[in-house]
């Protein structure tokens, strides 16, 4: 048996001495990679996330990178990942898919599905033939969180479900020349804030009889037990009210560079664009990557697939673009079970200065919006019927307040948490309200998923943007014919074709020339006499396309599921290289022999 031992050992040694791993993945050359650990039953914080990201990078050199874009206003680092497989070309040569999450300080599991997406990719590679391709043909831009600090706040300062929303530059919400001096209080000591309720005969609330910790509102002539006080606090600045001014106080997605209103209009939308340091951290990134054709963003919570436009005053989007939007996002809803395609405006609010817009609209980039997860307790209940989307901190504290919780919710709370995110009412003495009670659900007891749903959440919206990206343009020389004519001249007939559903150009971008056409190039001693796009190839027909120096601009791109005809007169001979460089759909290069 110790024989037999000693030559196990003894095998192992040779082959990691060998550079391979047979309990792990390779990198570049069959070095063995670093076993990184990642779980997706708890909620990452900062440091976390920090050390996370650089364990990755390191265990993966070869296909990750990673850069902090900015400092948010308490001094974190805004990560950012950039994720290719360089040796099928330079990131910036593919097309890109962008994601973000936790742009609100309490909509946290948008980070958690960012960082499985990265983890996903990265273990992956080599493994599954899709990840290959995605990792091969594209390059993936993820901000896991653009509100670290906040993020923080929450997760480890006393919050409710609802706050901070904001970013933490300290902003005056009362306009009484203070910054952040009320907010709410941890009275009991529990780490989240919940409701206070007072004893009161001409209440108009009353303790329901299918649950004692349920308060329903009393009929008209029923006599109350109880009136909701709001959120746990005291009156900090000596003003007369409670909870007016707590910390931050502004909408980071409301501070985008297109169709911006100011407060007045939108509430939270911040002195001008891009003021806070993580938007404008954001946008500066987003600007240096103009490959990026494809785009994500996670918001919770209700289960929404969403499209823009963010406000009515946009119009439409352009039709050709919207045939692109549904048939991503109808697939989505198999995806995300449960999940509805829906578009900002219409079915859920408005929103002006939203990143949605100013990714689509100036930067011709399909952009959806997912708000992650419904209500835990809801089961099997039609997403029609759900309550949920997602609201600015005041209105969903304002329905909470009107509502409190609900039966079926305080049930899913004692039977499937067993209590964790419950706070019974418990007696507390005020200093302004006297003997009153302090209960309700904990601030990661809504919006967010339980724990053991997460891994689902993150891998399912992580198949939707690999799903997404997938769908990308994805071009590729699919015909070449070289015709000897005379004096040394050719006529070389292309064919770029699109296999996927999105074109490399957006027919926004077309129309508001958002960004450089497609090129058709020639490289070698050749010169492109003449070009022209082929109309009908039965009889011969061609519309001239103006040559440039050994290039032709293809205004419109290449269409999804489709191709485009070139014909070319070239003057030369030997070998040339085709070149098609599109800023979004990629490139691509093959050799032609003229001869």
């Amino acid at each position: 048996m110790r024989k037999a031992i000693s030559i196990l050992s003894l095998l192992f040694l040779i082959i990691f001495a060998s550079g391979l791993n047979p309990l792990g993945s390779s990198g570049r050359g069959g070095a063995v990679r670093p076993e990184v650990r990642l779980s997706f039953d708890h909620f990452y914080d900062h440091a976390e996330l920090t050390d996370a990201l650089k364990q990755l990078q390191k265990a993966y050199p070869d296909l990750m990178k990673l850069q902090s874009i900015g400092k948010s206003y308490r001094g974190r680092d805004i990560w950012a990942v950039i994720i290719t497989n360089p040796a099928t070309g330079p990131a910036e040569r593919k097309p890109g898919f962008y994601i973000d999450g936790n742009i609100h300080g309490n909509e946290i599991q948008g980070t958690e599905v960012a960082l499985y997406t990265i983890y996903y990719l990265l273990k992956n590679f080599g493994k599954l033939e899709f990840v290959d391709r995605l990792l091969n043909t594209r390059a993936f831009y993820i901000v896991p969180t653009m509100n670290p600090d906040a993020r923080d706040y929450f997760l480890h300062m006393p919050a409710d479900s609802n706050m901070p929303r904001s970013g933490l530059v300290p902003y005056d919400d009362d306009r009484d020349g203070l910054y952040d001096e009320d907010g709410p209080d941890d009275l009991d000591g529990d780490g989240s804030i919940t409701f206070m309720r007072r004893r009161d005969p001409d209440g108009n609330l009353k303790t329901s009889p299918d649950n004692p910790l349920v308060m329903v509102p009393c009929r008209p002539g029923e006599k109350g037990e109880f009136i909701l006080l709001g959120l746990e606090g005291i009156d900090n600045d000596g003003d007369g009210q409670i909870n007016e001014d707590g910390p931050g106080g502004y909408d980071m997605n409301r501070n985008f560079g297109f169709n911006w209103q100011p407060n007045y209009v939108q509430r939270g939308a911040g002195y001008y664009p891009f003021c806070w340091p993580e938007t404008k951290a954001v946008r500066d990134f987003l600007l240096a990557h103009p490959n990026i054709m494809g785009a994500q963003s996670f918001h919770n919570y209700g289960g929404m697939i969403l499209r823009g436009p963010g406000a009515k005053n946009l119009g439409e989007i352009v039709p050709q673009d919207r045939q692109i939007y549904d048939y991503i996002g109808k697939q989505g809803e198999k995806i995300l079970p449960g999940y509805r395609y829906i578009v900002i405006y219409k079915d859920m609010y408005t929103v002006y200065g939203g990143t949605v817009d100013f990714t689509y609209y100036l930067l011709g980039i399909y952009t959806f919006s997912n708000e992650l997860d419904f209500d835990q307790y809801a089961g099997t209940q039609p997403a029609s019927q759900r309550r949920g989307g997602e609201e600015d901190e005041e209105s969903a504290r304002g329905r909470m307040f009107r509502a409190g919780a609900s039966l079926e919710e305080i049930l899913y709370h004692q039977l499937v948490l067993m209590g964790e995110q419950l706070v019974e009412w418990k007696p507390y003495k005020h200093p302004l309200y006297g003997e009153i009670e302090i209960g309700g659900i904990k601030k990661t007891g809504r919006r967010v998923p339980a724990l053991f749903r997460l891994a689902e959440t993150c891998h399912r919206n992580a198949a939707f943007c690999l799903y997404h990206a997938d769908q990308l343009p994805l071009l590729k020389v699919d015909r070449v014919n070289v015709k000897k004519l005379e004096s040394g001249l050719y006529q070389v007939d292309v064919r770029i074709a699109n296999d996927r559903v999105t074109p490399s150009i957006s027919a926004q971008a077309v129309q508001r020339k958002l960004h450089r056409p497609d090129q058709l190039k020639i490289r070698g001693k050749a010169r492109l006499v003449s070009a022209g796009i082929i109309t009908d190839r039965f009889r011969e027909l061609t519309d001239p396309v103006k040559v440039r120096e050994n290039y032709l601009q293809v205004e419109n791109g290449i269409p999804g599921f489709g191709q485009v005809d070139f014909r070319l007169l070239v003057e030369g001979s030997g070998e040339i290289n085709l070149i098609y460089d599109s800023l979004k759909g990629g490139y691509i290069e093959q050799k032609i022999s003229l001869k």
